[in-house]
């Protein structure tokens, strides 16, 4: 991954889209709680969408990960599965999803999982914020370094 000082234009992203390993520190906090931390993740870069993050099953919170039985289907990644998040006995419901036979050439995410920032408190990248990107479809993840526009809000679905 480049250096957080690059600015990174989502257009340039490349169609399909490209993994990539990410070393920085990401974490997800909700009701004052860490509920997933790692240095070790993958990003997903694809035309016209903010990063998206996965982290690993095992970064999380044991316990905190309910499966949900609907699915969906990415002509890139494969079918995705969908979690609900359980913290201090308050269901959060579709937070969260994962590929659990990604299709080839997307294996490294086997074993991980990507959670929309909108669902939960707070998102980092490094020591940043990220911002969640519009709409209920993408789950990226938008830091200083992610320029715009981003597909996901009202009206753009058919960009």
């Amino acid at each position: 991954m480049g250096k957080k000082s690059e600015l990174e234009s989502v257009w340039d992203y490349p169609r399909p889209p490209r993994l990539e390993e990410v070393s920085q520190h990401l974490s997800v906090r909700h009701s004052g709680k860490t509920i997933a931390s790692t240095n070790e993740s993958v990003r997903v870069l694809e035309t016209s969408h903010p990063p998206t993050y996965y982290l690993a099953i095992s970064d999380f919170v044991p316990g905190l990960l309910i499966q949900r039985p609907d699915e969906t289907y990415c002509e890139f990644k494969g079918v995705a599965s969908y979690f609900d998040l359980l913290i201090d006995g308050r269901l959060i419901p579709r937070a969260a999803w994962t590929y659990k036979k990604p299709n080839r050439g997307f294996e490294k995410l086997l074993g991980k999982i990507a959670i929309y920032a909108s669902k939960v408190d707070e998102c980092y990248v490094g020591e940043e914020l990220v911002q969640s990107q519009e709409g209920d479809f993408y789950g990226g993840w938008i830091t200083s370094n992610i320029k715009g526009p981003f597909k996901g809000a009202q009206g753009t679905m058919g960009w």
